[in-house]
């Protein structure tokens, strides 16, 4: 049975990194956002090489587009969260029944 690719965003990469590197463990930030150990060890790797950074961005021009940007930045924080405490959430309640 072959497993179906799974597809990150730079912006879910990142915050993972950002998160294992905020708990000081790889291990236990796979687990709890449902990736493959490897995959977020190479992320790490690549992030820490500057890789993430290095894409072009264009240049911001107005007050509008900076607010869209922030604001689907807080949008996908708050789909994470969500996504996060859903798992947790199936978690405790297996350990209920």
């Amino acid at each position: 049975m072959e497993k179906e690719k799974r597809h990150y965003s730079i912006e879910f990469k990142i915050k993972a990194v950002e998160l294992s590197n905020q708990r000081g463990s790889v291990k236990p930030v796979a687990i709890e956002l449902n990736i493959p150990l490897d995959n977020l060890r190479r992320w790490k790797k690549e992030y820490n090489a500057g890789k993430f950074n290095s894409s072009s961005k264009p240049t911001i021009k107005s007050k509008e587009e900076l607010e869209i940007i922030q604001l689907k930045k807080e949008l996908y924080n708050a789909q994470l969260e969500r996504d996060i405490l859903k798992k947790a959430v199936s978690i405790f309640s297996k350990n209920d029944k």
